[in-house]
């Protein structure tokens, strides 16, 4: 078997190998990620981590989530929008999340450009960028799956372009896979069949 491929948990069942060196990842792999997620507030949660996320491990930011739901105010994009100084200063000394001060900042910005939005622009806007997935094959390894992709770029640009901060292509990418706009479980792993 190459290296990378869909390995058996503890419960024999086929997994993407990423997903079973904790039992938080096991959880998170079965359950969440590659299901479709809709929904602006949905959403910005999810650019929000993904964002956080940068240059650290995910399961830093999964057991944390928690604690950036109490903080963002579950990722209301209205009360997000609204915070006030104060609330940023609250943020960056809150040791329940990330306190990295360009991430904190990108998201209350991110949350006033969104607030103006109109509902369901920011779902329409991302999902619209989803590749045809008859035009994808199944990964077989971790090397098969990209970290960057024509369609995540073009999210990532029109993102930028409508005033998103902290949404390069490769974010982009890892939120298309967050979010079931693609379905990167690898070949063999049962959760790709899972509707």
């Amino acid at each position: 078997m190459s290296a990378g491929a869909a390995l058996a948990g503890p419960d024999g069942v086929l997994r993407c190998p990423w997903a079973l060196s904790t039992e938080d990842y096991v959880a998170y792999h079965d359950e969440e990620w590659g299901r479709p997620v809709h929904g602006d507030d949905a959403l910005f949660e999810r650019i929000s981590l993904e964002a956080f996320q940068s240059g650290l491990s995910w399961i830093t930011i999964l057991r944390r989530r928690a604690g950036f739901r109490a903080a963002f105010a579950d990722f209301r994009i209205e009360k997000v929008a609204a915070f006030s100084d104060e609330d940023r200063e609250r943020l960056l000394a809150d040791a329940g999340i990330i306190r990295n001060r360009a991430k904190v900042d990108a998201t209350l910005a991110n949350a006033r450009v969104l607030a103006g939005w109109a509902e369901g622009e920011l779902d329409d806007l991302v999902w619209s960028h989803a590749p045809d997935p008859a035009g994808r094959t199944a990964p077989r390894t971790l090397a098969d799956v990209p970290a960057v992709t024509p369609e995540s770029t073009a999210l990532s640009k029109a993102l930028k372009r409508r005033g998103l901060r902290f949404v390069g292509p490769t974010t982009a990418y890892a939120l298309m896979q967050a979010c079931g706009l693609v379905d990167d479980h690898l070949e063999a792993c049962a959760a790709r069949s899972t509707p």
